[in-house]
C-alpha cells in the first residue's frame, strides 16, 4: 500500500497538477482574477481528483498511472457517479480557471484537454479495463456514464466488487 501511495503521489504531481495547474498558469499567468465565485469550481475539481487518487490507493491497491495499475477495479466513491471522475475534476478545475480569469484561451485549452483525455479513455483505458475485469467492468460501464455524473450513486449487484 505504501508503494501505491508513493506512486500515486508522484503521478498526481506529474499529471493532474501539470494539466490543471502548470499549463493553465503558463497560458494565463494567473495575474488578474476577475470572477471569484469560479474559485468554487476549481476547489471542487481539485477535491474530486484528490479523492479519486486516494481511492485508487485504498480500494484499487495501485495507482492511476498506466505503468502501475490497480489490482482491483475502482468503483466506489465518486466512481459510483461517473466513470472518469479524475478527468472530470481536472477539466472542471481548468474551466474554473477560465471563468476566474475570464480567459477564452483557457476554454480552448479545457476543450483540447478533455478531447485528449476522452481519446485516451476510449482507445486505451476502456480496452485495458475490459480485458482485465471482463464482466465486472461490463456491468459498471453499462450503469455508470463516462462523463456526465449520475444523480444517484450506482450500487453494484455483486457486493464482492
Amino acid at each position: 500500500m505504501i508503494k501505491a501511495a508513493l506512486g500515486s503521489t508522484l503521478f498526481f504531481f506529474a499529471a493532474p497538477c501539470v494539466v490543471a495547474g502548470l499549463i493553465p498558469w503558463w497560458i494565463d499567468g494567473w495575474d488578474d482574477p476577475k470572477f471569484w465565485p469560479a474559485a468554487l469550481l476549481i476547489i471542487g475539481g481539485v477535491l474530486v481528483v484528490v479523492r479519486a487518487f486516494i481511492r485508487f490507493v485504498g480500494e484499487g491497491r495501485g495507482t492511476p498511472a498506466p505503468i502501475a495499475p490497480t489490482e482491483r477495479l475502482v468503483i466506489g466513491g465518486d466512481f459510483r457517479f461517473v466513470r472518469n471522475p479524475m478527468y472530470v475534476g481536472v477539466v472542471t478545475a481548468v474551466l474554473g480557471q477560465a471563468l476566474l480569469f475570464l480567459d477564452p484561451a483557457l476554454l480552448v485549452y479545457a476543450a483540447l484537454a478533455w478531447a485528449t483525455m476522452a481519446s485516451f479513455v476510449r482507445w486505451y483505458e476502456e480496452p485495458v479495463l475490459q480485458e482485465r475485469y471482463a464482466s465486472q467492468y461490463d456491468e459498471y460501464r453499462k450503469a455508470v456514464p463516462a462523463w456526465i455524473p449520475r444523480v444517484r450513486p450506482w450500487r453494484p449487484t455483486d457486493r464482492r466488487a
